[in-house]
């Protein structure tokens, strides 16, 4: 029987290839057009981050606060020489409230670019208001030299307000703003990470995730494997080599004090675990003087993280590790194209730490809008 194939996918293949499937021609299409993808600037989802920066005054009036918007992003090149990366944001009755450039450098495929930009830095002040509620919002990217403009994310988030600590008559209208930020809570992020001289050689575990509120204590970071706790080291008695959780990666907080004070503060924190490595590929023993390295290639399969907060369980996430000792990507990372090598896991929240929190906003609010595909948060 003869393969018909449309005129239109002809002229993409040479006449040795009409002997293909149609099924194999669109392999071949496909492939193509990821490539070509791949070699256009995109906006890496997880990296947006949006807060509300609190101006002192409303339109010459210090006895009244506003805001602007104020963010920052990467964007995973290629980024083409004469680009401007640029955003605008809406809100109701005033669908171009404010735009701004944010600087922009030209960058290779293969690498990315990260930027900041608004509030006071290229947003006049005459711009702020008072609105509370939903805000839209786009990053776009010009390019005047060959005469493109594309739009790189759209977004939509909440803002709300709460009160300063300050107080009188002359403060009643000092009002702190912020952007809602509850729908990060249940998102974690596994990964490795190279050893300080080793490299990826040896790399060890680690994993990022959300907390809301003022810190007034550390996480502890448990691991288990088969429902028996691993990863432990001791010396004379005593654990050495403890995990950590002391690398703050992204901070969304006010910028005044607020009251209630410290229940607006958004924070994603990077922990690792320094006697856990992935593999082990150097000339070196597994061995230390405090112990054996746990090595997650020697021993595959589920894993659990517990944490602990003032000695109470505040979060578990579970994620599984193959026979290389590679962390097995269950999907949602790649479908979602967030471009890094973080693989996404869901986190059950516990306890009270975190406050009032709402624990659907995941649903609908993620990324501003823009909910992970495959992703169910656990109960």
């Amino acid at each position: 029987m003869k393969t018909l194939v449309p005129a239109s996918i002809k002229k993409l293949v040479p006449p040795s290839a009409y002997s293909l499937s149609i099924v194999a021609l669109m392999v071949l299409l496909l492939s193509a057009a990821n490539s070509a993808a791949q070699d256009q600037p995109a906006i890496a989802k997880d990296s947006v981050q949006v807060t509300a920066f609190t101006l002192s005054s409303y339109k010459g009036d210090f006895k009244t606060f506003s805001w602007l918007p104020r963010m920052q992003f990467r964007v995973n090149g290629p980024i083409a020489s004469g680009s401007q990366l640029y955003a605008e944001f809406s809100v109701p009755g005033s669908p171009a409230w404010v735009k701004f450039d944010c600087k922009t450098g030209e960058v290779q495929k293969g690498y990315w670019w990260e930027t900041e930009c608004g509030g006071r830095d290229g947003i006049p002040e005459t711009k702020g208001i008072t609105y509370t509620g939903p805000v839209s919002f786009t990053i776009k990217m010009r390019n005047e030299l060959m005469g493109g403009d594309v739009t790189l994310f759209t977004g939509k988030m909440k803002v709300a307000k709460v009160h300063s600590n300050e107080t009188g008559p002359d403060y009643v209208n000092h009002f702190v703003y912020y952007v809602d930020h509850d729908w990060n809570l249940p998102i974690g992020y596994m990964f490795l990470e190279p050893d300080d001289v080793a490299e990826w050689k040896k790399p060890k575990l680690a994993f990022a995730v959300w907390a809301r509120g003022e810190m007034n204590g550390s996480f502890e970071p448990h691991l288990f494997h088969g429902g028996k706790e691993v990863g432990k080291m001791f010396y004379n008695g005593e654990e050495v080599g403890k995990p950590s959780c002391g690398t703050d990666e992204i901070q969304n907080n006010p910028t005044h004090i607020t009251e209630p004070h410290g229940q607006f503060i958004w924070t994603r924190m990077k922990c690792d675990f320094s006697s856990v490595r992935a593999w082990n590929k150097t000339d070196d023993s597994n061995d230390t003087m405090f112990g054996r390295l746990y090595l997650l290639s020697e021993n595959p399969g589920d894993y659990e993280i517990k944490m602990l907060y003032k000695g109470r369980l505040v979060r578990s996430m579970k994620f599984a590790v193959d026979a290389d000792g590679k962390i097995t990507d269950n999907g949602i990372a790649t479908s979602n194209k967030l471009g890094n090598n973080r693989v996404i896991v869901p986190v059950q929240v516990l306890g009270d730490s975190d406050g009032r929190w709402n624990r659907a906003a995941w649903k609908t609010d993620a990324f501003y809008g823009n909910p992970l595909t495959g992703f169910t948060a656990p109960p």
